[in-house]
């Protein structure tokens, strides 16, 4: 694993149902190996490529802006930006 930078998470809900984060990724930031404690739903603010790792290996992730998709709990992976940009997505999670 590289040295990276780490992705910057921004909680803007966090109540009794839901927490949403806006997570900004800097080119070539991580944001860590960490399991999802609850199911999600993610909404790109970019359009791109995120490198994703995982205990299976490594998978490519082709988002696009306004274009959601959602995973249920127990998802353990490493989402890292390789673009030349910064990435942008909002994750909400259910409780």
């Amino acid at each position: 694993m590289a040295n990276r930078s780490h992705a910057i998470p921004t909680v803007q809900i966090d109540n009794d149902k839901f927490i949403v984060t806006e997570w900004r990724f800097p080119p070539r930031a991580e944001t860590a190996l960490h399991t999802h404690e609850y199911d999600y739903i993610v909404v790109p603010q970019t359009t791109g490529r995120l490198t994703i790792e995982t205990h299976g290996g490594v998978v490519y992730s082709d988002l696009t802006v306004g274009k959601s998709y959602s995973r249920e709990a127990g998802v353990c992976h490493n989402v890292i930006n390789d673009n030349d940009f910064e990435f942008v997505f909002v994750e909400i999670e259910i409780k």
